[in-house]
């Protein structure tokens, strides 16, 4: 499992926008499991969960983020979570597939990091 967390100078939306592209669009071929958005005034939170196979480790590695502005600051923070790449019942090394999955989102969010 990798965790990376982020404060951005966008939108929790655009975020996930930008999180998705990235990971959807040429040899990446990651795939959206779900969205969640809800919003309240100027406050909103989005919860993605994507997923993506991993051909060395013969399984699909997931990618959980969480972004939200709650804070009132003006930033988003943003967790990203990659997991699920390991095989089998007690191995769980996954050979860098969660770590690859969640950098490749920290890449499409690296020029809004405040």
């Amino acid at each position: 499992m990798e965790t990376r967390d982020l404060f951005l100078s966008v939108s929790p939306s655009r975020a996930a926008d930008l999180v998705i592209d990235a990971l959807t669009v040429g040899s990446v071929s990651g795939r959206i499991v779900d969205q969640y958005t809800r919003s309240t005034g100027s406050r909103e939170m989005v919860v993605l969960i994507m997923e993506k196979y991993f051909m060395r480790t013969s399984n699909r590695a997931t990618l959980t983020m969480i972004a939200d502005n709650f804070d009132g600051d003006g930033r988003t923070k943003v967790r990203l979570t990659g997991s699920g790449g390991g095989s089998g019942a007690f191995m769980k090394f996954d050979w860098g597939a969660g770590a690859s999955f969640s950098g490749k989102a920290e890449e499409a969010l690296a020029k809004h990091r405040v």
